[in-house]
């Protein structure tokens, strides 16, 4: 007999707008298993398999493999991971957008180029070859952009110190008219959306990173139009800039990521003028303990980063790896905590980690969500240990 908020695996898939076909093949590929199951063998699905299911069907749209979508949506109904789901697949269907329009625009200059003259420019085949393979980097600017969301999102719901990170070193890099600035490793922009009302009218802003993904939302933050910004993309141990070009240069969470931070420093030394500043900011080795001990205590095996980022570029050895190539270097703590008293966005933070958590938290999720929600039931103090070098050429 049918259980009532049950529908059957012929009403699912005309839900769905699939065939049946369809939904047997995504459970045997584990993707998507009934909730109900008679002794006869009937299948039954609800509404939070019908979510599923729209995911899975959303990011197959997207190029997405089977086995990326496997490691993407996890089995749960949390309206919360739900919605920050959602959003990143809005964001990776408007970067769709923007390099379908790139690709259309690519082959229509093909076109026209064989058309009129009778010729191919190979360089905008080779162009439209580029714009072609953009997709395959799909997974990676997932996983980047979902990630850092959910770092950034457990900060700002739950950081004790008001000011928030960005305003507090916005403020710390005293930036006035007339300033060239570099920033490297901008991600979304989010330094200078927070800030956006306080900056001088006649100043230049480079926003880079490696990611061109990251420069389209920024871009997309911050708007085309604003002629103080431009955005280029490239390796910070490279910098595609002439000798004493910026007054300022801003790493934020960026030189520990370097393969080769001397390289790194040479460069940023040499494209800041005489007396030109370098802010960057980086983490000490007590920062966000406390949720390696919770990972910890729920299952011994998970690392919740394979590198000790502090160790590479920190607070404590940070002022002996710049000095070097800088003087008058100084260090300002960012007074914070955060006291996180709901389970959700500590588990998308948890999850975004650079370690091997997924491994094992993600067969078990419902058990994690369960422990993790004991734990902050009466609020769960985090320790953060965090702030900016300032140095000087």
């Amino acid at each position: 007999m049918k259980k009532k908020g049950y529908y059957s695996s012929g009403e699912f898939a005309r839900m769905a707008h699939v065939t049946l076909r369809t939904i047997r093949y995504y459970d045997k590929q584990d993707l998507l298993k009934p909730s109900f199951v008679t002794e006869s063998g009937a299948r039954f699905y609800t509404d939070s398999d019908f979510a599923r299911l729209s995911q899975i069907l959303l990011l197959k749209y997207l190029g997405f493999s089977l086995d990326d979508i496997r490691e993407m949506i996890i089995d749960d109904t949390d309206y919360h991971f739900m919605e920050n789901s959602l959003n990143i697949q809005l964001k990776l269907v408007r970067d769709r957008i923007e390099q379908m329009q790139l690709v259309e625009k690519a082959i229509q200059d093909t076109t026209e180029a064989i058309r009129s003259r009778h010729v191919i420019d190979w360089n905008q085949m080779l162009d439209l070859i580029h714009l072609t393979g953009m997709e395959k980097s799909m997974k990676n600017q997932y996983q980047n952009a979902s990630n850092i969301s959910s770092r950034i999102n457990l900060h700002s719901l739950y950081s004790q110190n008001k000011q928030g990170w960005f305003p507090w070193v916005y403020e710390q890099c005293r930036i006035g008219p007339h300033m060239k600035i570099l920033e490297l490793g901008c991600g979304d922009g989010a330094l200078w959306t927070q800030n956006r009302s306080l900056l001088p009218a006649n100043i230049s802003i480079t926003l880079s990173d490696l990611s061109s993904g990251m420069l389209w939302d920024a871009r997309r933050a911050l708007g085309r139009k604003d002629n103080r910004f431009s955005f280029e993309a490239f390796d910070c141990s490279e910098i595609p800039y002439e000798n004493n070009s910026f007054d300022l240069v801003i790493a934020d969470h960026v030189l520990f990521y370097c393969e080769d931070i001397p390289a790194v420093c040479r460069e940023i030394h040499r494209v800041l003028v005489p007396g030109g500043k370098f802010v960057c900011s980086t983490y000490g080795s007590r920062h966000m303990q406390e949720v390696s001990q919770l990972v910890q205590d729920f299952d011994s095996r998970i690392v919740l980063s394979a590198d000790k980022l502090y160790e590479r570029f920190g607070r404590e050895n940070g002022r002996q790896i710049l000095s070097p190539y800088f003087s008058h270097i100084s260090w300002k703590n960012y007074e914070d905590s955060l006291l996180v008293p709901d389970a959700e966005p500590l588990i998308s933070y948890i999850l975004s980690c650079h370690g091997n958590q997924n491994q094992y938290l993600l067969d078990r999720y419902k058990d994690f969500r369960s422990f993790v929600s004991r734990k902050t039931r009466d609020g769960f103090f985090i320790t953060k240990d965090a702030g900016i070098f300032f140095c000087e050429k």
